[in-house]
């Protein structure tokens, strides 16, 4: 009997222990000030390629890591892009691109994980897979984003990445400028780079 009693107080702190490094091993970010912080949107038209870009946008996320900065999960991450804060250095695209995106209504491009796995390490840097809801001029659809991600010294974390989007899956009218003469692409480019600082 009492064989038994140690055996069950021994596993109980085994376990206790094992949940206790696991919690300690979570942490959780949200994107500073960095300088190297940007998300642009990117495209084509019928005249010349096309950027907007910014480093005014917002995120959190919650990481677990592990020894010799190993990051084991990605639980949770999320981002919230003012729209017209998007700058192209061409007001008329500006104007027409916050046109066709109904900032008037619609303000913020917003991205929410639902989940994520880490795939694969390359030079210290972890390719995350995350699927989550990505929401656009008021639509939301599902999507999927690879996160390529590097733990600093400091205990920050860098991740950047890009996603191609189709405007129209988000009711979003390409631009027309010049009265149809130059006509923005249907398909753009997401880009972005992140420094998620221990908040």
């Amino acid at each position: 009997m009492k064989t038994k009693i140690k055996f069950t107080l021994l596993l109980l702190t085994v376990i206790c222990s094992g949940l206790s490094q696991t919690l300690m091993a979570q942490s959780h970010f949200k994107i500073g000030t960095s300088k190297i912080n940007e998300m642009k949107i990117s495209g084509t038209s019928t005249f010349h390629d096309w950027t907007m870009k910014t480093a005014v946008f917002s995120g959190k996320a919650t990481f677990n890591t592990g020894a010799e900065n190993q990051i084991t999960k990605l639980s949770a991450i999320a981002f919230n892009l003012p729209v017209l804060t998007l700058k192209s250095g061409q007001k008329k695209l500006d104007k027409n691109a916050y046109k066709a995106l109904r900032t008037d209504q619609f303000k913020e491009i917003l991205y929410k994980q639902v989940s994520a796995e880490v795939m694969s390490v390359n030079n210290s840097k972890f390719h995350i897979k995350t699927a989550g809801k990505l929401t656009i001029a008021g639509v939301t659809k599902d999507a999927v984003i690879d996160l390529y991600c590097f733990i600093n010294k400091d205990g920050s974390i860098s991740c950047d990445g890009n996603y191609p989007i189709n405007m129209s899956d988000y009711n979003v009218t390409a631009p027309i400028f010049m009265g149809g003469v130059m006509k923005t692409g249907d398909a753009i480019k997401l880009e972005f780079s992140f420094l998620f600082e221990k908040s």
